[in-house]
């Protein structure tokens, strides 16, 4: 059997109909998988998808219900939606701080809260999948609140995979940049060793991977997927 074969299984991508999520949906819709997508907007295109606010943990618990019926069993849920613009801390509001940290940290908490109900009832449990970022693994000034939010993230894939064990396995994606991102290639090349971005596609067959039999062991682990990192700053003073 293909270990990356999904036919027959249920996935729930939030956030999937635009960037990263696009492409992670298309990905395991290519393997075979039944899939529901999840957006705040209109969305027309070949997924179902579910208009629901993840930040609205009724809305949250809704979308898995729906899952439920109309996948017949969910087995992997992947936490993508996300993002926050370029703020700086100092003069960023308190609103916009909160709604940062709800939507990359407390929202994808209510994702997984219900998709552990559905999962923990049905025999070979499930997968939640989150999707970090190098931003919260090392200064991110601008975006302050994104990597703390991202930094809570990737705490709360561990602490929910000790805790929710052995039925539901939860593990963490970081991705460093990802797409075109306008950048000046000579220093993305001089800032990242693989010399490029990500592509989407390329985060996405990770998240296929961690979703396989092939990483069945795999539970509270974070999978960074940066081209090798940024190149430490010490470095031209030495």
């Amino acid at each position: 059997m293909d270990p990356l074969d999904f036919t027959g299984r249920g996935v729930v991508v939030t956030g999937g109909t635009r960037g990263l999520g696009a492409a992670i949906a298309s990905a395991f819709l290519a393997a075979g998988a039944r899939l529901l997508i999840c957006s705040r907007g209109p969305y027309q295109g070949p997924i179902d998808c579910v208009r629901t606010d993840v930040r609205d943990p009724a809305q949250a618990a809704a979308l898995l219900a729906t899952a439920e019926e109309r996948l017949g069993r969910v087995d992997v849920v992947i936490n993508n939606a996300g993002g926050a613009p370029p703020a700086p801390a100092a003069t960023a509001s308190p609103r916009l701080h909160a709604k940062i940290i709800e939507l990359n940290l407390i929202a994808p908490l209510h994702v997984a809260q219900a998709a552990n109900a559905v999962m923990r009832t049905q025999p070979g449990g499930g997968l939640i999948l989150m999707i970090g970022s190098v931003s919260g693994t090392r200064p991110s000034p601008g975006t302050a609140a994104y990597g703390a939010a991202k930094a809570g993230l990737h705490h709360l894939a561990t602490s929910l995979a000790a805790e929710w064990a052995p039925a539901v396995r939860v593990n963490c994606v970081v991705p460093g940049p990802i797409g075109d991102l306008g950048l000046d290639p000579e220093a993305v090349a001089r800032t990242i060793p693989l010399g490029r971005p990500a592509t989407p596609e390329e985060v996405a067959g990770v998240c296929l991977l961690l979703a396989s039999p092939l990483a069945a062991y795999m539970s509270g682990a974070a999978v960074t997927v940066h081209g090798g990192g940024e190149r430490p700053g010490y470095l031209p003073a030495v």
